[in-house]
Parts: structure tokens; sequence; C-alpha cells
């Protein structure tokens, strides 16, 4: 059984009502985006919003704002994961800074734009699916295709605004490819695998209305000892107890 809480240094995350539980995979895209978003002195965020598509249990908003005073709204669809997310934000202490909308994104209004959006969406689209409805809508694009996130991004994002989305490899050049022709344009890339004798297992992509050259890197969880690397462990030093 898993977990009903996962304990960050900062904060929890229960989510014993949430389909989709705190992850490795969802601990690395938070902390990279955290990272990509907040590397900026603190009194450059006056006035930045960010939004979180499918929050879940949170945990993406609560390490964002970690590392930023930039204020995040978070949209969840399912009314057991919102209630979830916003007990979580409310023990945080980052509260002030998050907000929980129960929602569908492709109806929300929020009269603003976003400098960036996060999203980790829903990933196997057209593999084999579950009995579990909730796991269905949370894993499988049944409620919410990567077209429909590139064409909310284009209505929701500032005009140098930055979408970011975690990805299983095998579908990250298809999107690249569906991004462009929306005028989204690949700035950074991280390609994500177990050890280095393991194939890329996630990518996850940073993607702007900017065209430039695009960067990639490489992050290996785990070295041949089965042990934690070095760039592993200095990426999530500050979330990780």
């Amino acid at each position: 059984m898993a977990n009903n809480f996962f304990q960050f240094k900062q904060f929890i995350v229960y989510q014993q009502h949430c389909a989709m539980k705190v992850s490795t995979d969802s601990c690395i895209f938070g902390a990279v985006t955290a990272s990509f978003f907040g590397d900026v002195p603190e009194k450059a965020d006056t006035g930045k919003c960010y939004l979180d598509i499918g929050t879940g249990t949170g945990v993406l908003s609560m390490m964002l704002a970690q590392q930023t005073t930039a204020a995040i709204d978070a949209v969840e669809i399912d009314n057991a994961a919102f209630e979830q997310a916003t007990q979580n934000f409310s023990a945080s202490p980052f509260w002030k800074q998050l907000t929980a909308h129960h929602t569908d994104v492709l109806k929300f209004e929020p009269g603003k734009k976003y400098n960036g959006i996060l999203c980790n969406p829903p990933f196997f689209e057209g593999d084999l699916q579950s009995d579990n409805a909730m796991k269905n809508a949370a894993k499988h694009s049944t409620t919410f295709t990567l077209q429909q996130l590139l064409t909310t991004a284009d209505r929701l994002l500032t005009v140098d605004g930055i979408l970011a989305v975690l990805l299983p490899y095998h579908r990250v050049d298809a999107f690249i490819q569906s991004a462009n022709d929306l005028q989204f344009f690949l700035q950074e890339q991280i390609l994500v695998r177990h050890t280095t004798t393991h194939p890329y297992f996630r990518g996850i992509l940073f993607l702007s209305r900017q065209q430039s050259t695009a960067h990639t890197k490489e992050l290996v969880i785990k070295n041949e000892g089965n042990v934690y690397t070095d760039a592993f462990i200095d990426l999530l030093k500050d979330y990780y107890l």
C-alpha cells in the first residue's frame, strides 16, 4: 500500500485521496521546473504568476513555491484531488502563494496571463487502461490531450511565457513537432534515464514562442552500483530529507 503522505524538508504531501501518488518522476520534474522558473532574484518575482495544470496532490506547486515568491494557481478537475491539494496548500509554509481551483482547465478563465505553465499531463494515450476511472483520467489522455495542453498554453501564457511539460520519452519528438505547428519552440530539454545502461524514459521540455537554439541535458538517476548519482542528489537536496 502506498504511504498516505510524503515528507519533504519544508512541507508534507498527503496523497490518500489522489489517484496518482508522489513519484520520483514528479519530484524530478518539480525540482527541474522550480529551478528553471525560480532561477531569478526574489524581487524579480514581483507580479509574476504561474499555473499548474492537473495539480493532483499539489506537489509541483509547492516545490515551485519553495523557490519563488510568485503567485501560483493550481487547477484540478477531480474533486477529491482538488480537496487534497487545498489541504496540502493550507498546511504548507507557502499557503499565501497557492490557490487551488476545482475546474476543467479548458473552461478556466482566470482573467490574466501566466509567466509559466507546468504540467505533468496524462501520459499513456492509446495504451492499455485500467478499470479505475480516476487513474485513467490521471494517467491517460481521456480528459485532457496534449493538443489541448498546447492550445491552453497558447491561450493563457504571456507573450514570453514558458510551458514546462513532463512526457514519456517516446512522445517527446511528436510533441515538439505539434508545438512547432502552434509556434511554440523548444528552449531546453532534460532527458532522464534510470542508469547509463538504460534508455531514456522521460523528457522534461521547456517551450516558448521565442525561437532559439535548444539545449539538451541528461539526468541519470542511479549509477552502476544502484546508488543515486551526485546530479540527482544535488537536484533534490532542497526537498528530500
